[in-house]
């Protein structure tokens, strides 16, 4: 079992109750344990701000699934949850994103971790550092801040 850290928002729909939905979807999975969940931030928009505030948590798992096990592991939820894919930045009703991956640094055209922008994005860092402050060290150490 390998340690990731996930972060989830949502700003749709009551974003509260879809944060909660994505959270029990995967800890419900098979191969995905919730081990932590930080408290829910509210923030502004990230990109377009002529929508409402989105509600983000950052959760810690452990799972026998590869990176791309839980990349594909994550969208099958938002699709179950009814996300559609909008413009970048735009509207989610839940958005699950892997943060980390163990220590794992890699980047192939489907997923690149540590995620390329969480060391910019105090929405990932706040709640991160809540449940994993020695992993938000280790991306901002990467990313040269």
């Amino acid at each position: 079992m390998t340690s990731a850290w996930l972060s989830l928002g949502a700003n749709l729909e009551n974003p509260r109750t879809q944060l909660k939905h994505a959270a029990t979807f995967l800890n419900d999975h098979i191969n995905i344990e919730v081990i932590a969940h930080s408290d829910v931030l509210k923030n502004p928009a990230w990109g377009k701000t002529d929508q409402p505030d989105f509600h983000n948590i950052a959760l810690e798992i452990k799972t026998p699934l590869s990176p791309v096990e839980l990349l594909d592991a994550c969208q099958s939820i938002e699709n179950k949850m009814g996300r559609v894919r909008r413009e970048k930045w735009g509207p989610r009703l839940i958005d699950i994103d892997i943060v980390a991956y163990d220590r794992i640094i890699m980047q192939t055209p489907r997923l690149t971790l540590p995620h390329p922008f969480a060391h910019e994005r105090d929405f990932v860092l706040e709640p991160l550092s809540e449940i994993s402050p020695e992993t938000k060290i280790w991306i901002c150490q990467l990313a040269g801040n």
